[in-house]
């Protein structure tokens, strides 16, 4: 077989099912501790305009406690439709401002290192300061598993 099976190869998190971002959302925090990566799937279907910024945050506990804004690196697809990914851009804790564009989406790409010590939970936030209709989702797909095993370790006959 070639290819890699995502479903057995890595951990795929739902963290903000598809909606309506009108006034901004906050996806489910999700951890690394077990793995060693993150890539964060932002998309963004129909929008009546720009929502503000994407955050990625690090956190303490899976909820309420500490949280901080954090620096990360994203790979963009802004033109309606499109397929092909930009160069990999560095963006500072402050967020990106995403495009105005529909159909479009971010790849976030997360390091476990990156995070601080104790900081092993991490959240995405979609601001909307205007309250514009915008549909998005976010997606993790976690990998680098440290404890590595088969998602579903039935033998097949």
């Amino acid at each position: 077989m070639q290819g890699m099976n995502l479903a057995e190869m890595a951990h795929v998190v739902n963290v903000l099912p598809p909606q309506d971002i009108s006034g901004g959302a906050t996806g489910d925090r999700f951890h690394l501790k077990k793995h060693r990566k993150a890539s964060i799937i932002v998309s963004v279907g129909a929008s009546a305009a720009a929502f503000t910024k994407i955050l990625v945050n690090e956190c303490d506990a899976a909820s309420a406690g500490n949280s901080n804004a954090i620096p990360f690196s994203v790979y963009k697809e802004e033109t309606d439709a499109g397929d092909t990914l930009g160069a990999r851009t560095a963006v500072d804790a402050a967020g990106l401002t995403p495009s105005a564009n529909d159909n479009i989406f971010y790849v976030i790409d997360l390091d476990a290192r990156e995070l601080t010590d104790g900081f092993p939970f991490v959240e995405v936030q979609l601001t909307n300061g205007s309250g514009n209709s915008v549909l998005a989702s976010v997606v993790a797909v976690l990998t680098g598993a440290r404890y590595a095993h088969d998602q579903n370790e039935t033998v097949l006959s």
